[in-house]
């Protein structure tokens, strides 16, 4: 799912299609400036979907795009929170940041609860279910995985939408590598190289197995 050098092929396509290339100010452009130019578009294209995003995962994102899973200050938090129409409070109850003595952090996939029921859970977003399928794709493979995604689709609320956490896939993937945070970007890499076999286990798994599926982590 490399998403870069999927937009760099067709883009270097258009480029050596052609004698020369011009740049607005006439003169021939290189490959290293045309390089440039198909990353600018890449990272306007993926910088317009966080709008599409829950309040919750627009402030993750923001979030993890200065600190990663490192530590950042709780005013710089509550500010990029309140401009996003939610509380740093609200997201430490929801499980997705810890915030303490001042201090925020995102939760890594690793350290969430393995007992989390999305099914249970009053509120519930595209970030937390990306992180707690991350975490049951890694621990438990593909069909605990999709058995988990059947549950959180399953919700009467619909705050679940497959299309929204493949999105972010991509997007936090591109932030990771762009940041050379290798560790990060193959957990985002795996899931979304893994979404045509999760869609698949997800339609085969009864849901009841979810209940199980918690029991047994």
């Amino acid at each position: 799912m490399d998403l870069p050098q999927a937009a760099i092929g067709p883009g270097m396509a258009v480029f050596s299609r052609y004698a020369g290339v011009l740049e607005s100010t006439g003169k021939k452009m290189t490959v290293r400036s045309a390089l440039a130019r198909i990353n600018e578009i890449l990272d306007e294209v993926l910088n317009e979907q966080e709008g599409d995003f829950d309040a919750t995962t627009r402030f993750a994102i923001a979030w993890y795009r200065q600190h990663g899973y490192g530590t950042g200050i709780f005013g710089d938090a509550d500010n990029l929170a309140r401009a996003r129409n939610t509380a740093v409070d609200a997201l430490d109850r929801d499980g997705i940041l810890a915030s303490r003595a001042g201090k925020v952090t995102l939760i890594k996939p690793d350290d969430l609860d393995a007992a989390y029921d999305v099914l249970a859970d009053s509120s519930t977003s595209a970030w937390e279910a990306l992180h707690h399928l991350a975490r049951i794709l890694a621990t438990d493979g593909v069909p605990a995985a999709g058995a988990f995604l059947a549950a959180a689709l399953s919700r009467p609320d619909a705050a679940i939408d497959p299309d929204m956490i493949k999105e972010l896939a991509f997007l936090l993937f591109s932030i990771a590598e762009k940041n050379k945070w290798s560790a990060d970007a193959l957990v985002f890499n795996t899931l979304a190289t893994s979404w045509p076999d999760l869609i698949e286990a997800s339609r085969s798994a009864p849901l009841e197995t979810q209940g199980r599926l918690d029991e047994e982590d």
